[in-house]
């Protein structure tokens, strides 16, 4: 059902956006780029963190890593990803459908300057097969999300 919601999320909102459906598994940032046909660093891969008060969503370029000093000094907390059994929970999303649409929880937004490198990137679409193609500017107007740089 957690497409479902993200399909839901676009119409309720009026956005213009599809949720591409590859046969092919996309769980992951090297099998959506083969999948989809893309440079894996422009899957934005989309992880969620436990903070001491919250759980919040990073969107990164694919094959970015989280710099750990990094993310402490601008949450002042240690980063800690929400456990896997957790994340759907959370989310709405499986583990490898994980995006900052159609989620069951509101939660904080954040993305990572990796993401600039492109003008168009593919976060997940709600399930472990499927990806939405946004513009990057539009990504941070339908998210919300605040930019940070907190990956390697």
């Amino acid at each position: 059902m957690s497409i479902e919601s993200v399909k839901q999320y676009f119409l309720d909102n009026d956005l213009p956006l599809k949720v591409i459906e590859p046969e092919a598994d996309t769980s992951t940032v090297e099998k959506a780029a083969m999948a989809i046909g893309v440079e894996p660093d422009m899957i934005a891969k989309t992880l969620a963190f436990q903070l001491k008060e919250k759980c919040i969503l990073i969107l990164t370029k694919g094959g970015a890593r989280t710099d750990n000093k990094k993310f402490k000094n601008y949450f002042k907390e240690k980063a800690k990803f929400v456990p896997l059994e957790d994340v759907e929970g959370v989310t709405g999303h499986p583990v490898g459908g994980v995006c900052p649409f159609g989620l069951t929880n509101e939660l904080e937004i954040y993305l990572d300057i990796s993401l600039k490198e492109f003008n168009t990137v593919y976060p997940a679409g709600g399930s472990p097969n499927s990806a939405v193609k946004i513009d990057v500017d539009y990504l941070e107007e339908v998210t919300k999300g605040t930019w940070i740089d907190v990956s390697k």
